[in-house]
């Protein structure tokens, strides 16, 4: 055993079973969770995570842009504000100078200018060290003017956010930085800007319900304190007994507020991606938009030449491959068709629905928004996608993944494969029909290129939702229908048994559907369509998904909402 090793367990023995997490020259710290003494460089070189456990310390705003932003590139911002005592809190203009002295922080944000492995961007980082972090006049204006900056240089905006919330020692002035700093964000936003907002531990209170909840995109660290009001304060306020990981990270990923958890160890490989994703849309121009859809439509005859139909097959023959276990779902296409998809949760209000994957990918280098539902393949993926019928939240996480493309001019993928909406009386309960109705109000104006495929079921106003486009496709087996035939016996025969029947009568294959208008194509595929023959099949699909960006990339946005309305205006 060396020096290191024998101190490091005499440490760990008891000389530091003290209340104080350090020894007194810095050279050790305790864990809080695993109760390790770790030497301060030791984590310090880890990215400040614990060795023993991988419990994650609290990191200096100076170490954070060092793990974060290109060597050398960082130029801090307004640096002079001058400290003020609105309320003549006694002590505490003397409190702020000695936190100054012994951080070497003028403030407890820091905010300035840097780059992300070359790509420019305004960055800004709390540090708990400086009263836990809380928003003073001064942190409020720092973070205001950066993003008044920022819109002015037209940059993104990258904060990484902890904070103990208000700061008590300047009352009602602390309370409206929230809603300066929100409406600096508002601004910048409406400029047609990025935010992203990281949250690392904790973050709470005022900052909470203000700017670190406002991004575009909302990260956060593994097992972060996030909340309103802290969990003291909770049990405090109203006597309750609050459960494990409550307010964690991994909480408010799985209730819909977070985007993603990423680990510091793929911070920065996550930041650069997403930044590359935000850059400068495709170039538009005024053009006849009829005679360009008309030259598409005749590319793709050949594109999507088919081959000879098969002999004898009936409408419930293509129910039987729509439906099969064994058939692709939407993850197993967009695995094929897109590079570096980030798949982004939540819809900011209530869960995150696992029937419906959305997110960010490359298209052959074009960034674009894919929103898809997903059933799963077996058993327990299944259960776990609700095999693919869509709650209310799972609407409205693709309401907010389609206007945030609408902003940054993405066009919108949307992969469609239930067999309709979810039914369930809590589904009811937070209003199932509303979150259709809204998405079918969203898509009717989005102005952004909108492009649907059925590679499935297409279940009633469930597909719908996720089809009202500037053109709709099908994969050749898939079917789409006012709802199943299952349903449709029952309803109309009281007879749920005539399902092989009521498949002849409703319209629902894509041949049927492509002569009365309501899809543009059909893509051919191998019978039956399955994970092995995929790859091979997949070339026609991303060969037409090409062309259709390539002819609605270029429109305006009233030739696109014209087109759009004009489809279905006719039906």
């Amino acid at each position: 055993m060396n020096f290191k090793q024998s101190f490091k367990r005499t440490v760990n023995l008891g000389i530091l079973r003290k209340k104080h997490t350090e020894v007194p020259d810095g050279l050790m710290k305790r864990c809080k969770v695993c109760k390790t003494a770790v030497f301060v460089e030791e984590a310090r070189q880890n990215q400040d995570i614990c060795p023993s456990c991988g419990n994650y310390f609290r990191m200096h705003a100076r170490h954070r842009i060092e793990q974060v932003l290109d060597e050398g590139s960082f130029e801090e911002w307004d640096t002079d504000l001058e400290e003020k005592n609105p309320m003549g809190y006694r002590g505490y203009l003397e409190k702020l100078s000695g936190l100054r002295e012994k951080t070497g922080l003028d403030e407890a944000v820091l905010t300035g200018k840097g780059r992300i492995n070359g790509i420019p961007t305004a960055f800004g980082v709390c540090d708990s060290r400086f009263l836990m972090a809380s928003m003073g006049e001064v942190v409020g204006e720092k973070i205001t003017r950066a993003v008044e900056r920022a819109t002015k240089d037209r940059l993104p905006v990258i904060f990484f956010v902890c904070s103990g919330g208000a700061r008590m020692q300047e009352g009602m002035t602390s309370l409206m930085q929230m809603a300066k700093t929100s409406a600096a964000i508002r601004r910048h936003s409406d400029a047609g800007l990025l935010y992203i907002s990281v949250l690392t531990n904790p973050t709470t209170g005022g900052v909470t319900a203000s700017f670190a909840m406002l991004g575009d995109i909302i990260l956060a660290e593994p097992g972060a304190l996030i909340g309103f009001a802290g969990p003291r304060v909770i049990e405090q306020t109203i006597g309750q007994k609050l459960p494990a990981g409550f307010q964690k990270s991994e909480f408010l990923l799985e209730h819909g507020f977070l985007d993603g958890i990423v680990e510091r160890k793929e911070m920065k490989r996550t930041l650069h991606q997403l930044l590359r994703m935000h850059a400068l849309p495709m170039e538009r121009k005024e053009c006849s938009s009829e005679k360009q859809i008309a030259e598409l439509h005749k590319k793709l005859e050949t594109v999507f030449a088919r081959r000879k139909p098969e002999e004898g097959m009936e409408a419930w023959d293509h129910v039987s491959l729509a439906r099969s276990a064994e058939r692709p779902r939407s993850a197993d296409f967009l695995a094929l068709l897109f590079d570096g998809f980030t798949e982004l949760h939540g819809d900011r209000c209530f869960r995150d629905d696992p029937s419906v994957i959305g997110g960010l990918a490359f298209f052959e280098g074009r960034p674009v928004t894919v929103i898809a539902q997903e059933k799963g393949h077996g058993t327990k993926e299944n259960v776990k996608r609700n095999f693919g019928m869509v709650s209310p939240e799972g609407y409205r996480k693709a309401q907010r993944l389609m206007k945030q493309a609408e902003k940054f001019h993405r066009p919108v993928l949307f992969f469609v494969d239930t067999p309709g909406a979810f039914c369930g009386m809590e589904a009811e309960e937070r209003g199932q029909g509303e979150a259709i109705a809204r998405s079918l109000y969203d898509l009717s104006a989005l102005k952004t290129p909108v492009f649907s495929l059925v590679i499935g079921e297409g279940g009633s106003g469930g597909a719908l939702a996720f089809a009202l486009a500037d053109e709709v496709w099908m994969m050749e087996h898939a079917v789409y229908s006012i709802l199943s035939p299952e349903g449709f016996a029952s309803i109309l025969w009281k007879d749920s048994s005539r399902a092989r029947e009521a498949a002849k009568v409703m319209g629902m294959t894509a041949d049927q559907l492509k002569k009365q208008g309501m899809v543009e194509e059909v893509i051919p595929e191998e019978v039956p369509l399955t994970l092995e023959n995929l790859p091979k099949e997949i070339g026609r699909v991303r060969e037409g998904i090409r062309l259709f960006l390539d002819t609605y990339g270029i429109f305006s946005d009233e030739e696109l909402l014209k087109h759009r309305w004009e489809r279905f205006r006719i039906m």
